[in-house]
């Protein structure tokens, strides 16, 4: 009776080994997921994030563009956070930069 129970108290110690290794098998799983969703989704999303950027930031005057509410119209002036875009003869919106989903090519808009 007293060597059973002393048996069981020192079996868990000496399997303490096996444990970390089990539970780093465990969070295999989990670290395989984050990676795939790394590159599957925060990836691709922080490159398009860049070329947005950098495409807002390389706005000038006359180029013809659409907004995300689907605006078509003309840059007439730039601010540092709105543009202004002629969207016909005389009538004139002001966007936030951020907002310019596309830069057309030139004569798109007539």
């Amino acid at each position: 009776m007293f060597i059973s129970s002393a048996f069981a108290q020192t079996a868990p110690a000496a399997a303490a080994g096996g444990d970390m290794q089990s539970s780093l098998m465990g969070m295999l799983p989990l670290v395989l997921m984050f990676v795939v969703l790394w590159f599957v989704m925060i990836r691709p999303q922080m490159k398009k994030a860049k070329e947005h950027k950098a495409m807002v930031e390389s706005l000038t005057k006359g180029d013809e563009v659409v907004t995300g509410g689907g605006m078509l119209g003309r840059v007439s002036k730039l601010g540092e956070s709105f543009i202004t875009l002629e969207i016909a003869n005389g009538v004139e919106i002001q966007v936030q930069r951020v907002a310019v989903a596309q830069v057309l090519p030139k004569g798109t808009f007539k």
